[in-house]
């Protein structure tokens, strides 16, 4: 990875994580600017990085897009981690995506444990799990309709911030 894409990368994650945490969304300005920034970047790079930077786009997306319809990743997730996959290609972004999920798993179990909510958290895992993971009108279990991001009362967490720690570090290991 060049040292301009990686600076690239880096400044993406930090406007991201500022828009996250201020407004607990990631404008489509950012995500998709960044996208094509990086898609740029990788063309000026010849035809192989080019196709690095789409395969990676492409897996973030197709790995991401699940957890989306189920209600459990907001859409400015999706698309920030899919303009990550640009710069960083498959490889890359297999680290970024361990340190995302080990970030998110950190700042979910603080964002359970500071609001007391470990009973009904478990609770709400276990109906998911049991559902299969349905989507769509499948998201009721008897009366019951099962938890999303969007639900009333929902915990949620600015997974910007893990999007970004994720992609920051496999931007300095590539350096």
């Amino acid at each position: 990875m060049s040292d301009t894409v990686a600076v690239a990368l880096i400044i993406l994650s930090i406007a991201a994580v500022w828009c996250d945490l201020r407004r607990r969304r990631i404008p489509n300005a950012l995500t998709l600017g960044g996208l094509l920034l990086a898609l740029v970047l990788r063309t000026a790079a010849g035809l192989d990085a080019l196709t690095a930077g789409l395969l990676g786009a492409a897996l973030a997306f197709g790995l991401s897009l699940p957890l989306f319809a189920i209600g459990g990743l907001g859409g400015g997730d999706v698309k920030l981690l899919t303009a990550v996959g640009a710069f960083l290609g498959p490889k890359q972004l297999m680290l970024a995506m361990v340190v995302m999920a080990l970030a998110g798993g950190v700042m979910a179990l603080v964002t359970v444990v500071r609001h007391r909510a470990a009973k009904k958290t478990l609770l709400n895992m276990r109906m998911i799990l049991s559902t299969g993971f349905a989507g769509g009108k499948k998201r009721r279990k008897g009366n019951l309709v099962l938890p999303t991001i969007g639900s009333p009362g929902a915990l949620t967490i600015p997974y910007g911030v893990a999007i970004a720690l994720g992609a920051t570090a496999a931007a300095i290991a590539m350096l």
